[in-house]
């Protein structure tokens, strides 16, 4: 019989069985359709070799006028810019204070535990605290007590305990002098969303900011929003304080309110952005004019050009105004022509007009959610978002993506942490990406993939809490953050760098069954006759697994199967030989295909393998 070619269409099918998919990919990890060709994704490395604290839910990329490459990184402990692979702690400072005098009490002989005094402290287990002034006493020096503390338990409001690390001499004494400083930054959050009263609670899509059970403090989980404002940079926490770090100052970011000048300026924020072309601050979720309750539906903006200034006046742009559509805003993204803003039931398009009116708001979609406030990304002035059970596209309509992938994607979603879903974009590839928690993972563990320009999906499993691509900014690669608290650059190299040595990434790609006519005959598969390609691989002898996986009944679990290796033997002048045929022994009324590999510097694509097979009587 004459040989067959193995060409399945790119992109990943689930929609349909196994069986009813003939002719298509059915399972991956790992692998990208490019140019309709299956071939592995790239590698990735540490692009720090340090560890920032916590789990980082948001980065953003900006660069300086005297091109200083920033790269915002907001986790759930802090806020870092890193920069030429150093890490600048610029979390905000909530209190400065200079307590009483000999405000420290050592614990027991040899313990470094000490209680500090500070009436109405505010402080949170697991708050940074930074003490400055103490002189030494009953055995602590003043490095031990004079630096950064992570408080250790609150014992009321007036007081907290924490670790200098060091051994008190007798214990029990009361010190450090009369000029002690403690400098509390902003109340840590958490890197999991806790089930109950606040935003958080219910199911996925039952938005609760703003509930009149409060936002109760560390039940959320902590998102962080950032853009840049020229050369400077503008963040918050989500339902939480607006920050601004200025370039030329440096130092730590300080909070809209007590920035020079300031007026009006709001004191919290569902998130924060800039608008493209005419710039202005503007605030979703925030509080109105004169009080501090936030206002989950109401939108401020800033006069134009200038961060400070929110008071409206017939002098200036500032202004607001307030949906009335849904019952909270849940995020916004700008695009270069207008900003777009979902609700928990519509979304709507702030542009803008000029005086008097400053800003319009028309909705354009109604029913229409979004499943997350990370879960939405802009390429090109094209918006992709996921909702609660399909993706959609914006491109002056609002239009659902047909997904080929999307019930095995949405079956498996731990709905109670979708906050964590984040979207990011891969240009080079024509790819966005969402990371999600699978069903029974309390953190993200997969990610799922559109290629727009082929129109294909397909997913895998990566452990990555935000994402930057290349963008505006440059930088050389798309870089992400993993849930061991490090920033890895992607797309780079061929294997795993999270370990050292680096590790090899394990991929496959599994086609559908397919049979000979409508299956009413066994097949008989002796040999494949491998076709693909190593290019780039830097292995000496790079190798892939081909394997054929039997079945008898499309209801019935594989019966057998049988595999060979796949080896480049030579590498002259571009061309490469390789393993020319696998011979096999394999029966069975319907089969798929499977290709692997598992080993280190191995770069590979697919072409159209072709299968030695003939009709088969059962045995």
């Amino acid at each position: 019989m004459p040989l067959t070619k193995l060409q399945f269409k790119p992109g990943i099918s689930r929609e349909g069985t196994r069986y009813s998919n003939e002719g298509g990919w059915y399972d991956c990890d790992k692998v990208r359709f490019r140019s309709g060709y299956v071939e592995r994704i790239g590698g990735w490395q540490k692009a720090v070799s340090s560890a920032f604290v916590g789990t980082a839910r948001k980065l953003h990329n900006f660069v300086t006028l005297n091109s200083q490459n920033y790269l915002f990184i907001g986790t759930d402990k802090k806020a870092y810019l890193e920069l030429g692979g150093a890490y600048t702690d610029i979390t905000p400072i909530r209190r400065s204070v200079t307590l009483g005098t000999d405000p420290i009490t050592t614990g027991s002989a040899g313990s470094g535990i000490i209680t500090v005094v500070d009436t109405l402290h505010g402080a949170d287990i697991g708050d940074y605290v930074t003490i400055s002034g103490a002189s030494a006493f009953d055995g602590l020096t003043t490095d031990e007590l004079n630096k950064e503390h992570i408080i250790a338990s609150i014992v009321n409001v007036n007081t907290y305990t924490i670790d200098t690390g060091g051994s008190a001499s007798t214990g029990g004494i009361s010190g450090g002098g009369s000029s002690v400083q403690a400098e509390y930054q902003i109340n840590v959050g958490l890197n999991t969303t806790v089930l109950g009263p606040g935003w958080g609670a219910g199911v996925w899509g039952r938005f609760t900011w703003g509930s009149s059970a409060g936002n109760l403090a560390g039940q959320t989980l902590r998102l962080w929003f950032a853009d840049d404002y020229g050369e400077d940079l503008i963040f918050n926490v989500a339902d939480g304080g607006v920050y601004y770090w200025d370039a030329t100052v440096g130092g730590r970011a300080v909070n809209f309110v007590d920035l020079s000048g300031a007026s009006d300026a709001p004191v919290v924020a569902r998130k924060v952005l800039v608008s493209e072309v005419d710039r202005h601050v503007i605030c979703l979720g925030a509080n109105p004019i004169g009080e501090t309750a936030q206002d989950p539906l109401l939108i401020r903006w800033s006069s134009q050009e200038s961060p400070t200034d929110w008071t409206p006046t017939s002098s200036n742009t500032a202004g607001d105004l307030r949906l009335s559509s849904g019952s909270e805003i849940v995020t916004g993204i700008r695009t270069s022509r207008q900003t777009l803003i979902w609700t928990d039931r519509s979304m709507h398009s702030l542009q803008y007009l000029g005086p008097p009116y400053t800003f319009g708001i028309a909705q354009i979609g109604d029913n229409t959610q979004i499943a997350g406030t990370n879960a939405v990304v802009a390429v090109n002035d094209i918006v992709f978002w996921m909702g609660r059970e399909n993706f959609y596209v914006y491109d002056g309509r609002i239009t659902p993506i047909p997904c080929s992938v999307r019930e095995y994607v949405f079956r498996d979603i731990n709905r109670n942490q979708s906050f964590k879903i984040h979207a990011g974009s891969l240009a080079t590839q024509s790819e966005v990406w969402w990371f999600y928690p699978s069903e029974n993972s309390e953190e993200i563990d997969r990610y799922v993939i559109y290629n727009y320009a082929e129109q294909s999906w397909y997913y895998g499993t990566l452990a990555r809490t935000a994402w930057n691509d290349i963008g505006a900014g440059e930088r050389s690669y798309p870089q992400a953050t993993g849930v061991d608290s490090y920033l890895y650059n992607q797309e780079i190299g061929l294997d795993d760098g999270s370990t050292n040595p680096a590790s090899a990434i394990e991929c496959y790609v599994q086609s559908a069954d397919f049979d000979i006519g409508d299956g009413d005959q066994f097949m008989f598969i002796r040999r494949i006759l491998p076709d693909l390609s190593f290019s780039q691989s830097t292995a000496a002898n790079p190798e892939v697994d081909m394997e054929m996986i039997a079945r008898n009944f499309s209801g019935s679990t594989s019966t057998s199967s049988d595999s060979g290796t796949v080896v480049r033997t030579t590498l002259v002048g571009g061309e490469h030989d390789y393993t020319d045929q696998i011979f096999l022994r394999l029966r069975g009324r319907q089969m798929s295909f499977k290709i692997s590999s598992d080993t280190t510097g191995v770069k590979w694509r697919l072409g159209f393998p072709r299968l030695d097979v003939r009709p088969d009587g059962r045995r």
